[in-house]
């Protein structure tokens, strides 16, 4: 087949055009994470898609310098003033509590938040048996919960982490 100059340069243009498919954005969440009554404790979480992983960065500030505190995602979808109205630790895969690195662990079972002499702390880690936006993991209408003291990693089922000093409900976005 003989193409004149500009039907080829159409053509061409046409699979190129084809070719330069822009990949979706990764599905994200992400979380304003405010003080439980009488907890000065305050941050932010995001939560994105990663293949079959989620990455999970979260930020707070207002704890106590140089403690380590319990955080985790809760599967209740509200906090209340207490932190109480997130429930106990998103479990959807019915495993015991654990370090987030076990196998054997809770879906909702994070890494702790260490604080610096500036009481603020971060974490930046990729997770698997979480999603966002479908499957038994979705982060999505959960809470992330910061709790005063460290978790043990050892009693069930919630880590003997104490009082609920921050929450945030997961949103999409």
């Amino acid at each position: 087949m003989n193409l004149t100059p500009i039907a080829a340069a159409a053509a061409a243009a046409l699979v190129l055009t084809a070719c330069e498919t822009t990949p979706p954005e990764p599905l994200r969440a992400n979380a304003g994470i405010e003080p439980t009554k009488g907890s000065k404790t305050f941050g932010e979480a995001t939560f994105e898609q990663m293949g079959d992983k989620v990455k999970v960065v979260i930020f707070v500030q207002g704890l106590k310098p140089g403690q380590e505190h319990g955080l985790h995602i809760h599967e209740g979808a509200a906090c209340g003033p207490d932190g109480m109205a997130a429930g106990g630790h998103f479990n959807p895969h019915g495993k015991a509590h654990g370090r987030h690195t076990d196998a054997n662990r809770h879906a909702g079972d994070l890494p702790s938040l260490r604080a610096g002499k500036d009481g603020r702390a971060k974490i930046d880690v990729e997770l698997d048996g979480l999603s966002v936006g479908s499957g038994a993991g979705n982060v999505i209408g959960r809470t992330v919960i910061v709790h005063a003291d460290p978790d043990d990693f050892k009693t069930q089922p919630t880590g003997n982490s104490g009082a609920r000093i921050a929450c945030g409900v997961i949103k999409a976005g």
